[in-house]
């Protein structure tokens, strides 16, 4: 796992697209499996003020709530419309959105010949895309239940509608699955999840924990939400030696 600390939300996004722009360079029809939320938006601006070609890149998100009309604002859908599809100048038809069954969901994965570069948020309480806390850590897409912490940390992107109460995801399963992860986080209310998440045991309880059981991980952080991780390492002295700093 390497994991890199930079000073802000802008430098994660800039850090981050330039990992993706690499990934890009070398294969041109990349899978890129896309987060939504507020974390990532960095991450995709900055990659819209280049000039790559992105063409034949394929997306993949991660979820979808359940029972949102169609076109609502609200929907990852709409998301993945405004903030990459067509900022990227992607074709439609190279997107995929969680639609209504995980079974569908992992066919269209499959079909692809998985994800190649999954970028992956974190919850305050430990979820992973949807996942929730507890969840199988060999879990596949399915409908899940959202938790009131999750609902209530979403609700602001619904105004006076209610937040859906379900959702369908990937399954810890189906994320581990990609070949290369990454994992970003900014502000310190992600803080305690992530050194859970990182330094933590394996536990369904912190479904982002799964993410120590891969074999290519990257995790970028500001310097906020790297806090607590830090204090961690710097008192055990363990892997110190895989936190980077680098000057951006």
């Amino acid at each position: 796992m390497d994991v890199v600390v930079v000073d802000d939300a802008e430098a994660v996004g800039e850090h981050v697209a330039a990992l993706v722009l690499r990934s890009v360079e070398r294969d041109p029809a990349l899978v890129l499996g896309v987060a939504t939320g507020g974390t990532p938006l960095p991450v995709y601006r900055a990659l819209a003020r280049g000039s790559a070609d992105f063409s034949a890149v394929r997306v993949v998100a991660l979820d979808e709530y359940v029972g949102l009309p169609a076109g609502h604002p609200a929907s990852f859908a709409a998301y993945v419309r405004h903030e990459i599809t067509e900022p990227l100048a992607l074709p439609t038809g190279n997107v995929v959105v969680p639609q209504g069954s995980g079974q569908e969901l992992e066919r269209r994965i499959r079909e692809l010949g998985g994800v190649d570069l999954q970028l992956l948020g974190i919850g305050r309480n430990g979820h992973l895309a949807f996942n929730e806390p507890p969840s199988a850590l060999d879990s596949r897409s399915r409908v899940v239940a959202l938790s009131e912490t999750t609902r209530r940390d979403n609700a602001r992107a619904f105004g006076r509608d209610p937040v859906p109460t379900h959702a369908v995801t990937q399954g810890l399963g189906t994320i581990l699955e990609a070949r290369h992860l990454v994992l970003l986080a900014t502000g310190v209310a992600k803080a305690d999840a992530v050194a859970a998440a990182l330094t933590g045991p394996v536990t369904p309880d912190c479904p982002a924990s799964v993410v120590q059981r891969h074999r290519q991980v990257t995790v970028v952080l500001d310097r906020a939400a790297a806090s607590v991780l830090q204090r961690r390492r710097n008192v055990d002295g363990a892997d110190r030696e895989c936190i980077h700093h680098p000057q951006l």
